[in-house]
């Protein structure tokens, strides 16, 4: 299974992920604060009342595309292991074959990846446009791409994830040899050319799908954002006190989602995949009045719906800064391919595990006919967004330095593409010269332990092109115990 989205940013990327906190403003990825930093098409679903402050440089316009963001984040796994992974799913999207020693890594990591908590998030601006005067207020508009992954599984899934028919949880195993069949034991030590020849493995005590994967879980989420806003003051004066007032939102077309988890109370999954996936679902997609089989050069969105902003914020001296939003508030209904899984036993299997540790590839096992999973087709499906609550506060100490200060908080961290628990994080930018600004920050909590970003951002033309890069965790290039590895990008911001 190959994610054009994925394929797209890692190809994109060896040229020169959502920032769950930060959205598409790849300078507030490098100070780790962005409540009341942003203030253009940047601020939409952060903080749309800073539509109305204006622009840093007077001017009415701003233009943008080409912003990236990528992420990889683990509870556990060190950054060494991250770049490893990032190389492996780069090669893997590329359709390359690993070399030698790159296959012996994987096999002897490949079951650290799936069993730790492991974080992928992607952004992409495709095109983001404001406008912006003291009178009117600010306008908005984006179009962004957003991919989020989490999975964390225990060792008995990872295991029939990996090995597939082979898993030792099968005790017998089905081979045929041209028109022979027959039933061998998996022993562990059967010959390789037996383990070619077999078609299926079969559990004479089969269990439960619930106990089998009870203590995992996977989120995935792939969505397309066309995003809007507007802000504008409400009352007084800047230079003592004023507030502002801002709302927004979205429509939301999604290509893909997944939503499984397995704990004491049994096992629940749905998921809606769009047919670019080419998922093989078997004899069930007959039934399944969702069933949807258009596929095109563009994949098809398998839901759609919506996401609601609202914000508030103070204007204090002419230095200070508060403000807080509640952002992304709404659903996405699923028409398209939409499955649960049901809890059954797990009698056999005859899929063959997945073939490197691409972590993004374990969903085929559990939906493909043949594997884990016994599915039926639903008619629809609603998921509530990854809603948050955010609050923040910046001061200006003169030209050169602003500093300031984010918390932000999940509605619901159960919801996929949720942060996993509120963030907060503290930063800032250093203007040395009008045509440079150095950012730097400290981020915790959520799936981040203790992050250090940093970035640079090059203003040229007072203010008319700005261009930068900057990184989530400075920590990740001089630390290989570390926990994430990212990177945020964007190349065409341009103001008139």
């Amino acid at each position: 299974m190959k994610s054009t989205l994925l394929s797209f940013a890692f190809i994109a990327l060896t040229v020169f992920l959502n920032a769950q906190n930060q959205g598409i403003s790849y300078p507030s990825v490098g100070r780790g604060v962005a409540t009341t930093f942003v203030n253009d098409y940047h601020s939409l679903g952060i903080n749309n009342s800073a539509l109305g402050w204006g622009n840093d440089y007077g001017k009415n316009v701003t233009t943008g595309m080409s912003e990236f963001s990528l992420g990889f984040y683990s509870d556990s796994l060190s950054s060494e292991r991250l770049k490893k992974l990032y190389k492996a799913i780069r090669t893997d999207m590329k359709d390359e074959e690993p070399t030698e020693g790159q296959w012996a890594e994987q096999k002897e990591y490949a079951q650290d990846y799936v069993e730790s908590g492991m974080a992928i998030d992607l952004s992409h601006n495709w095109l983001g446009f404001s406008f912006q005067t003291k009178k009117f207020g600010g306008i908005a508009f984006s179009v962004s791409e957003h991919y989020n992954w989490y999975s964390k599984l225990n060792s008995q899934t990872s295991d029939l994830i990996f090995q597939g028919k082979l898993s030792s949880y099968f005790d017998q195993l089905t081979v045929v040899y041209g028109t022979d069949t027959t039933m061998i034991s998996n022993s562990g030590n059967v010959p390789q050319d037996s383990l070619d020849h077999v078609i299926e493995g079969s559990a004479s005590v089969p269990l439960n799908l619930s106990g089998i994967t009870n203590g995992s879980r996977i989120q995935f989420t792939w969505n397309r954002h066309y995003n809007f806003g507007y802000g504008k003051k409400l009352f007084g004066n800047d230079s003592t006190f004023a507030i502002y007032g801002g709302i927004g939102g979205r429509f939301i077309q999604s290509m893909a989602m997944y939503d499984m988890v397995s704990d004491n109370e049994g096992i629940r999954m749905y998921s809606a995949m769009s047919p670019s996936y080419n998922l093989d679902y078997g004899s069930v997609s007959n039934i399944n009045p969702s069933n949807f089989t258009e596929s095109g050069f563009i994949p098809k969105p398998v839901g759609t719906g919506y996401g609601v902003d609202v914000s508030a914020s103070i204007k204090l001296f002419g230095k200070l800064k508060i403000a807080a939003a509640v952002n992304n508030v709404g659903s996405v209904k699923y028409t398209r391919n939409v499955y649960r899984v049901m809890d059954t036993l797990v009698a056999k299997m005859s899929l063959g595990g997945i073939s490197d540790y691409n972590v993004t590839d374990a969903i085929e096992p559990f939906l493909e006919d043949g594997g884990l999973f016994s599915l039926v087709g639903e008619e629809e499906h609603v998921v509530n967004n990854a809603a948050t609550f955010r609050i923040g506060g910046s001061i200006d100490l003169g030209k050169f330095l602003s500093l300031g200060i984010d918390l932000v908080t999940p509605f619901n961290k159960e919801n996929p593409g949720s942060l996993a628990n509120g963030v907060i994080a503290a930063g800032g930018d250093f203007k040395p010269a009008k045509w440079i600004a150095i950012s730097a920050g400290y981020l915790g909590g959520g799936i981040y332990k203790h992050n250090v970003p940093v970035g640079v951002n090059f203003i040229l033309g007072g203010g008319t092109y700005e261009f930068g890069i900057s990184s989530r965790d400075a920590l990740s290039f001089f630390l290989d115990s570390s926990n994430s590895i990212s990177t945020a990008f964007g190349f065409a911001r341009v103001r008139f």
